[in-house]
């Protein structure tokens, strides 16, 4: 899935970051782990973990409100983020004119296992348009 928002991110191409989907109020996101995006113990860095939940949770809020920024978000770090790639969705809890809560749920994954739900957030997202 080609997508604008991402070419026009230059962080998020960089990383490579691939929509899967983005409709309704909900968003998939997938990342391909690279030794690059690592801490010291070999798990996706918390940054990493924290661009995917604020993705799925900005991208989720303007599939329903149109063009956004991230307002504030929490997350919480439930396990190491290991395997081969990491998944993020985000689901609008409540959307309205000022602003959108979402929640996010990221999850670790490795072919051959079972997915590892590594994060959870929440955020706010706000309307720019």
């Amino acid at each position: 899935m080609k997508s604008v928002a991402v070419d026009a991110s230059g962080f998020t191409a960089f990383l490579g970051v691939e929509p899967l989907r983005c409709f309704q109020g909900e968003a998939e996101l997938l990342l391909a782990l690279r030794p690059d995006m690592t801490q010291h113990h070999g798990y996706a860095h918390g940054a990493i973990v924290g661009l995917m939940a604020d993705n799925a949770c900005a991208w989720a809020a303007s599939s329903v409100i149109g063009d956004v920024v991230t307002g504030s978000y929490t997350i919480n770090f439930l396990a190491p983020a290991m395997g081969s790639h990491l998944r993020s969705r985000g689901t609008v809890i409540k959307a309205g004119r000022r602003q959108a809560i979402v929640r996010a749920d990221v999850w670790a994954e490795s072919e051959g296992e079972e997915p590892r739900r590594c994060a959870i957030a929440q955020a706010t997202i706000v309307p720019v348009g």
